[in-house]
């Protein structure tokens, strides 16, 4: 059993399903050693709407992973998403004191990027650096120790609403936890799934979950813009139940097993069992109906997601085109179908670059919840160059504060 202190836990609070991640610190690498999973039943795209429901689904999860993991867990990164997310960019400018840049001009001209007027009702859940330009040398990443007179941050700034993220924290303190931080659910998925030649060379996260489809852009090496668009997998479950006349359980079920993404992929002599609604009889459908279905939804998806991509102005420098994860992006055929409705090339993100649970976590499922897992054992690790360490406590004792 690992220390206390080298045990870190991943809360993903999905719209379809609560899992909770165990990590243990291994000399400089991360291994999972448990992993707990539960139908999510308050939550409703990315959003507390039934507190009671939320406590008993990260329950039964936590639950299950101490089980698994033989640890006692206590503390958790929980992710969080929904379309009251919002990320914008700025910039800070300073003078710089001796001459030459030390940790406390990283926090000053930090803070000067992120002294933005936002509204009473929002928190500021991150503030990212993209770059430093010291004088008139832009592109620096570790200022710390270079000479110059002028330093200038630019920074991403991620808000959100400040009730929802203080759901999630009363949630997890009804079931005896306390929470580390609180961390952008495409963030973490990008710890774990994307690759730092993609980060560098141009490249566009989607993390296709139960409610939202979460978008976040990399571009040398740094996050630049991020979205949440309210459509996601639990979409094409109403699609097949409504198509299908089946209820919602058997269609979520029927697209996990038998689902895909393109019609023209299915042989058209491939037959399902679809159940009856009302204690009709089971009846028996080509699987192609299923995918004419499911093709018109996923397109739509993609469409909207390529309407935001190039609203950001960066889809001509994405080189390394398309990096899909979440549960939904599990669909057969649907890296062809991102192809053709993006024109980017598109793969599957499995999570990189752990040990131990590997086999059982090689799955987009678990792109969120290992990625709050890795995203949590950096941040223990390491303190690097305007991480907003002292802006995470407090903003979580300022979160407390509302319900205490």
């Amino acid at each position: 059993m690992g220390r206390k202190e080298d045990i870190v836990v991943g809360l993903d609070i999905g719209t379809t399903k609560t899992c909770a991640v165990v990590g243990e610190v291994m000399g400089g690498g991360v291994d999972i050693i448990g992993i707990g999973s539960h139908p999510s039943r308050g939550m409703r795209k990315g959003v507390v709407v039934n507190i009671d429901a939320t406590v008993e689904s990260i329950r039964s999860a936590i639950e299950e992973a101490e089980l698994m993991a033989g640890v006692d867990i206590q503390t958790v990164y929980a992710g969080i998403a929904g379309s009251h997310i919002q990320g914008f960019n700025s910039k800070g400018v300073i003078a710089i004191k001796n001459k030459e840049v030390g940790e406390r001009d990283i926090r000053r001209v930090v803070d000067t990027a992120r002294a933005v007027a936002i509204p009473q009702d929002r928190e500021v859940i991150h503030i990212l650096p993209q770059e430093f330009i010291i004088d008139d040398q832009d592109g620096v990443r570790e200022p710390i120790g270079m000479s110059g007179v002028r330093l200038e941050a630019r920074v991403h700034i991620v808000t959100g609403a400040a009730s929802s993220a203080q759901n999630i924290i009363k949630s997890c303190n009804r079931v005896g936890l306390s929470v580390e931080d609180i961390v952008l659910e495409q963030l973490a998925s990008a710890e774990a799934v994307l690759q730092s030649d993609e980060r560098e060379l141009g490249v566009a996260l989607v993390d296709i979950g139960g409610g939202t489809s979460d978008l976040a852009i990399f571009v040398n090496g740094a996050l630049r813009y991020t979205a949440i668009l309210p459509v996601g997998g639990s979409h094409l479950t109403g699609d097949i139940a409504m198509g299908l006349r089946t209820p919602m359980a058997e269609a979520e079920r029927i697209k996990q097993k038998h689902g895909c993404a393109v019609a023209d992929l299915v042989s058209p002599e491939e037959t399902i069992e679809v159940p009856s609604v009302g204690g009709r009889k089971p009846r028996v459908v080509p699987r192609r109906v299923l995918a004419q279905i499911s093709e018109p939804r996923m397109e739509e998806i993609f469409n909207i997601l390529n309407e935001e991509i190039v609203r950001s102005g960066y889809k001509d420098v994405l080189a390394a085109g398309m990096v899909l994860t979440g549960g939904a992006s599990l669909l057969e055929g649907l890296e062809p179908l991102a192809e053709r409705v993006t024109g980017l090339p598109a793969r599957i993100g499995r999570p990189l670059g752990i040990g131990g649970l590997v086999d059982v976590v090689n799955s987009p499922l678990y792109g969120t919840g290992v990625g709050l897992v890795l995203y949590g054992a950096r941040q223990r690790v390491s303190v690097g160059p305007g991480a907003n360490t002292s802006v995470r406590i407090s903003r979580i004792k300022e979160w407390l504060a509302e319900f205490f």
